[in-house]
């Protein structure tokens, strides 16, 4: 089979973002399918062009199979609300000229956020008559109108009334989580097919010792504390930094927060004025490169802001420093949670409370016995229960059965 995927986030494994989709592409290339993305230029986490100037379609095959087209795509995401929606429209209209000119297609595959484009996946299956299978990786805009992104009246009542339609008029609709299916469902969608977020063991080095990262950041023989991902609104890493403010008398707990995104440069400033010293930003790194980043971390982090939505997520960074035998101090209530604590591997905190944070990682630091155990214990769990193998073989045997 063929299979359009539209996808203005997508990254592969030489990008800073979530690479799910470029995993499963190449696991559906091994099967004898042949995929084509149409994404954007414009990095999703960055806001930044990969080119100085954003051309109308760029090419790339990187392996036998893949076709990756870039289109054109207003490249300033992360300025305003405003031109945030801009940059969605610009991708929808653009991914639709693109995606109809792509030949002889079998399936084409939608995924939200940005849910936009999620109408030009459907536009384009049924103009060339083919199944439309529609991804949720988010609930938008549920997510967006309780962060208060998304805040007029008349905005939420269109995008609550697309969401309704894209999830009615799919012929499957496929979440990453558990915990979206009780939405999707009550919200129109016929058939629901979960596919859960998880990791490739094989891309993650449980033995690495970290020790050149560690020497290139200063920090051998510190108790290192890695956020990688995001610097959003959702993000709530300023708790993160009020957690560093109570352990600065702790000189040995140091904090690493990669990446990138719209507060990194907030975030930043306020870590100087508050005179944080065990705190160090750095750039976003290449999927491929994040096997070494988090081998010099002894405990990750990943948090979300203490809303009741984000209760329903599978962030995929958590299996990520799963499979790198890392253990999880989770700021993240609900589904989530119970994966780190049914699999022993990592601690759960209250969301929104960095004394709570601080204490654990205080505790994390003094017991490394514990903390290499519950970074063993997740990397067991990814092998057995969360390989992103297994569920490319879903998501294939999904596709497979589309056909008919």
């Amino acid at each position: 089979m063929h299979l359009l995927l539209i996808h203005q986030a997508f990254a592969s494994l030489d990008e800073a973002g979530g690479t799910r989709h470029y995993e499963m592409a190449r696991f559906l290339v091994s099967r004898g399918h042949r995929v084509t993305i149409v994404a954007s230029p414009v990095s999703y986490l960055t806001g930044k062009s990969q080119t100085d100037k954003v051309q109308w379609l760029e090419r790339e095959q990187p392996e036998e199979g893949i076709t990756i087209l870039r289109v054109f795509t207003y490249p300033a995401l992360h300025k305003s609300f405003f031109h945030r929606l801009v940059s969605f429209f610009s991708f929808m209209i653009s991914s639709f000229l693109v995606g109809l000119s792509v030949k002889q297609v079998d399936l084409v595959w939608g995924t939200s956020p940005p849910i936009f484009q999620g109408v030009t996946a459907w536009l384009i299956a049924r103009i060339k008559g083919v199944r439309f299978l529609f991804e949720v990786r988010d609930l938008w805009p549920a997510f967006a109108i309780a962060a208060g992104v998304l805040r007029n009246p008349l905005l939420i009542w269109l995008s609550e009334g697309l969401e309704r339609f894209l999830y009615r008029h799919a012929d499957r609709v496929m979440v990453n989580s558990p915990g979206f299916i009780e939405h999707v469902s009550r919200n129109g969608a016929r058939w629901v097919e979960l596919v859960p977020n998880g990791a490739d063991p094989s891309m993650f080095d449980p033995h690495q010792n970290g020790s050149r990262t560690r020497q290139q950041w200063g920090l051998e023989g510190e108790f290192v504390v890695l956020y990688a991902g995001a610097h959003g609104l959702s993000n709530d890493l300023e708790v993160v930094l009020q957690s560093a403010n109570i352990l600065r008398d702790e000189p040995h707990i140091r904090f690493v927060l990669v990446g990138d995104g719209k507060e990194k440069f907030r975030l930043i400033r306020q870590a100087e004025e508050m005179g944080l010293t065990n705190v160090i930003f750095m750039p976003p790194v290449a999927k491929k490169e994040m096997s070494e980043i988090l081998s010099a971390a002894d405990a990750c982090l990943a948090i979300l802001k203490p809303l009741e939505w984000y209760k329903t997520t599978y962030p995929n960074k958590v299996f990520d420093y799963m499979a790198a035998a890392k253990p999880v101090v989770l700021a993240i209530d609900g589904v989530i949670r119970e994966v780190v604590e049914t699999h022993n591997a990592g601690i759960a905190v209250p969301p929104g409370d960095p004394q709570a944070l601080a204490q654990v990682i205080r505790s994390l630091a003094a017991d490394p016995q514990k903390t290499r155990e519950m970074g063993l214990a997740g990397r067991r769990a990814v092998e057995n229960c969360y390989n992103r193998r297994q569920f490319s073989i879903r998501l294939a045997e999904i596709i497979e059965e589309m056909r008919f």
